[in-house]
């Protein structure tokens, strides 16, 4: 249903032509006339003249009928507007501390002088948000978007502490952090970055009126780290499937991931003889203590079958996956395990199996992970990692041109061909999906 009719000049004109007027009325007055007509004014697709506009924040606690009702919405027209949201964005999805701006009008009658809510509009997001009319004896529910500029940009950094250090320092999009890990989870060793690291990286940044709302495709990135380069190359070799290459051609996944969790830092190392935090005596600690906070979520390095999810005594609630190449990954001390997760259990590489805890023999919120092969334990840090399949003879010179013009960006060169789009990185399929 369309609920807003835009009044043009042109319009205008048709109506004064209509009702005996001249475009060239007394030498051009029509002109001047028109001339004067004030474009109306619109904000999320609501005329906004005779409005006074307020905004304010859902509190904790509240409902819709409270906001509404205080506003002089009667009850009849809350149920009404409950019926006609289910379908478009229910009610019950409005959350507390969400902003929502209000359109209301003053108006005289038998009544008095009062004011009267005829929109409010909830902001479900940067972008996305949805109005809710009261029309006398009527309600409407209409969802929109606001508009997005997308701004290409090119950026890099020296990391004195860590990569989100890195990046809040130089005011980037945090978004970008987690979207640089997720493209170097095999690659790159977060927990062992050093000081004196870099990177460069092209990504779009999204805006809605001059503010930053997120970020969009990351289109290429080099991280220097150890004094090695690891370039992230975007292309699809596989139909609408987007990874990212070295620029050899060498996939930038691998068997396992770097570590089972994110945005945490290492406690204590593979050792054969380390000091005990609670019996203080010297034993063996066949694993690497990640510390981070009661309920991290925490993923499965690698494609397996659970072979074990329960208690496990002294590492407390355990789980146990058994993964190609007679390796097989242990998790210990979390506080649950993630829904369906059992024994015999298929998961995928990344999937989400349990959360941090300090179940067990524990000090403190940590995870203890190792890794068997062959039934012997080895140093999760150490663990020799094999590539994925490489790019395919039959794409390599359509990648390669990709590469060296991502390669030109990232260095600030004069790029041959400009710059790269989907049509160059999605080859059978130039839209917009995603892995």
């Amino acid at each position: 249903m369309k609920l807003f009719t835009r009044i043009t000049p042109l319009l205008l004109v048709l109506c004064m032509a209509a009702c005996g007027g001249s475009s060239t009325d007394n030498g051009g007055n029509a002109s001047a006339k028109e001339a004067s007509v004030k474009e109306p004014e619109y904000l999320y697709g609501i005329n906004i003249e005779g409005y006074t506009i307020a905004n304010d924040t859902v509190r904790s606690g509240e409902t819709v009928g409270g906001i509404l009702g205080r506003r002089g919405v009667s009850a009849v027209m809350v149920d009404r507007l409950d019926k006609a949201a289910a379908d478009i964005f229910s009610l019950r999805k409005i959350r507390a501390d969400k902003p929502y701006t209000t359109f209301t009008r003053t108006v005289s009658d038998s009544l008095g002088e009062r004011e009267v809510l005829d929109w409010l509009v909830y902001h479900i997001d940067a972008i996305e948000y949805v109005a809710f009319g009261f029309h006398t004896d009527s309600v409407s529910v209409v969802k929109g978007e606001n508009p997005v500029d997308i701004v290409r940009q090119r950026r890099e950094a020296v990391i004195n502490s860590s990569l989100w250090g890195a990046i809040m320092e130089q005011d980037m999009p945090y978004a970008l952090a987690a979207e640089v890990e997720d493209i170097y989870q095999w690659t790159v060793d977060f927990f062992g970055i050093q000081e004196g690291d870099s990177f460069a990286v092209i990504y779009d940044e999204k805006f809605v009126n001059d503010t930053s709302v997120g970020i969009g495709r990351v289109w290429g990135a080099v991280f220097n780290h150890g004094g090695k380069q690891y370039y992230a190359i975007p292309y699809a070799q596989e139909e609408g499937k987007l990874r990212y290459w070295e620029a050899s051609g060498e996939s930038l996944r691998k068997q396992l991931l770097k570590a089972p969790l994110k945005y945490t830092r290492i406690s204590s190392k593979f050792s054969n003889a380390r000091l005990h935090p609670v019996y203080k005596v010297y034993r063996p600690h066949h694993g690497v203590d990640y510390a981070a906070p009661s309920g991290t979520p925490v993923h499965s390095v690698a494609d397996g079958t659970v072979i074990f999810a329960g208690w496990g005594g002294g590492g407390g609630n355990t789980i146990k996956i058994k993964h190609a190449g007679n390796l097989q990954t242990g998790y210990l001390h979390l506080k649950s395990f993630a829904s369906g997760i059992k024994v015999g259990t298929k998961v995928s590489q990344g999937q989400l199996i349990g959360y941090v805890g300090s179940t067990g023999t524990s000090t403190g919120p940590h995870l203890d992970y190792r890794i068997w092969k062959n039934g012997t334990p080895i140093d999760p840090l150490k663990v020799p990692q094999e590539p994925a399949e490489p790019i395919a003879e039959a794409h390599k010179a359509r990648f390669e041109a990709v590469r060296d013009r991502v390669i030109a960006e990232l260095e600030g060169r004069e790029i041959e061909g400009g710059y790269i789009t989907d049509a160059d990185i999605f080859p059978t399929q130039p839209t917009q999906p995603t892995e």
